[in-house]
């Protein structure tokens, strides 16, 4: 299965980056996953589910470690037409 994971961290800083952002970046750029797009109000990354869902998790300890005092998050299964996977009856 494949997954695709939307997040933001706050507080926002329009200046430069805070750490927690920087964090986060660093987070999924490091997890070998597909697709990394990080962006200042929204970064999003595809890649195998184990590896998202360990993303996930480093991405949640280490950006509050870092001082986010927020963390939004979408997690969402890439459909598979071929499968049939994340399809709804």
């Amino acid at each position: 299965m494949r997954l695709r994971v939307e997040f933001t961290t706050e507080p926002f800083d329009l200046d430069e980056a805070p750490a927690h952002a920087v964090v986060a970046r660093d987070v999924v750029t490091g997890a070998r996953l597909d697709a990394v797009d990080v962006g200042p109000f929204g970064n999003t990354a595809e890649g195998d589910a184990d590896r998202v869902l360990g993303a996930v998790g480093d991405l949640l300890r280490e950006t509050l470690r870092a001082g986010a005092t927020r963390v939004s998050l979408q997690v969402n299964v890439i459909p598979d037409a071929e499968r049939g996977e994340g399809e709804t009856p």
